[in-house]
């Protein structure tokens, strides 16, 4: 059974790519989810907020003596002990291409232009195979429009688009007006890729001590619904790769996700919970699944449920609201 997909110039043996998070930090993790049958990874978030506050750090520990006598330069600790920036992160990357045979997508959250630049051309230079745009957005200022949220969204891509030529993946949030011209919009700015839907994690109120504390919650099945919706919409019509994630779990959610144009599926918290060996499950019943309904290829079957080749269209869009509504029993 042919598997392959092509996602961001990348020749891929199946669409299930691990999607960034904890699990791609360790090197033996990834060499496990590559023995699965893992396509390729996307590595944890290079955070700029993360090396700014690492800085400071050092900052700190070497400035409060910096008026005592000569000799207090003898209590600053090595150099190797303060490593403010992406290093380790950089090494990260040299070494999965060093020792396993997976395409390796970097993450990179910035905070500032010259943040997302600067790491993104380091990023290219550690022989990451292509790069996904962690733009992770949160619209509180009272005095910023959604036009201007827009716009840093697209003027980012645009400076990374022009300092690197490592293909590109937007990790898109959808929180937006409008999906479809947001879409077209960073396929204009550069954008290779895009990959729906980014999740805002939700903070929580510890009712014991009063605190405003994280609580990450997995994505459940549900959660596929709405990229597969927007996947559904776009195929076909911006040229640009389409990765879902979200609530992925299992052989059949691969195979509604390319049926309605993904080119890949990310999958995380089904690992998280079931274990990397779950990839090797997935794939191996989506082999079954494939076999028992006479396709050949996942090409065969690629966007065949999308907005422009279903039968009724309107499924997807607002006019199916009222039949929704009155088909639950």
């Amino acid at each position: 059974m042919d598997l392959k997909t092509k996602y961001l110039g990348l020749e891929l043996k199946n669409p299930i790519i691990p999607s960034a998070g904890p699990l791609s930090a360790d090197i033996n993790t990834i060499k496990q989810m590559e023995d699965a049958g893992a396509a390729a990874v996307v590595l944890y978030s290079l955070f700029e907020e993360q090396i700014e506050h690492e800085a400071l750090e050092i900052y700190h520990h070497t400035s409060k003596v910096a008026d005592s006598s000569a000799e207090a330069t003898s209590y600053f600790a090595e150099p190797i002990d303060y490593k403010a920036g992406p290093e380790d992160y950089l090494k990260h990357i040299q070494k999965i291409k060093e020792t396993t045979n997976l395409p390796v997508i970097a993450s990179l959250n910035g905070k500032s232009l010259g943040g997302w630049t600067e790491y993104a051309k380091q990023i290219q230079q550690a022989g990451a195979d292509a790069l996904e745009l962690n733009i992770y957005r949160l619209a509180t200022d009272f005095n910023q429009s959604s036009l201007d949220i827009e716009k840093t969204y697209l003027d980012i891509v645009r400076a990374v688009r022009n300092e690197v030529t490592l293909p590109i993946s937007v990790k898109l949030g959808p929180f937006f007006s409008s999906v479809a011209w947001m879409a077209k919009e960073l396929e204009k700015a550069g954008a290779n890729g895009l990959v729906l839907f980014n999740r805002f994690y939700q903070p929580d109120i510890d009712l014991d001590t009063l605190e405003v504390v994280p609580n990450v919650l997995l994505s459940t099945p549900m959660a596929m619904r709405l990229p597969l919706r927007w996947i559904a919409m776009l195929y076909g019509r911006v040229n640009v790769d389409l990765a879902a994630t979200s609530g992925i779990y299992n052989e059949k959610d691969v195979v509604k996700m390319v049926m309605a144009g993904a080119q890949v599926t990310q999958v995380l918290s089904c690992l998280l919970k079931f274990g990397v060996g779950h990839i090797a499950d997935m794939l191996t019943r989506l082999n079954y699944w494939l076999e028992a309904n006479e396709y050949e290829s996942l090409d065969q079957m690629r966007g065949s449920m999308s907005y422009k080749n279903v039968a009724d269209p309107a499924q997807f869009e607002r006019a199916n609201y009222m039949k929704v509504l009155h088909s639950y029993k």
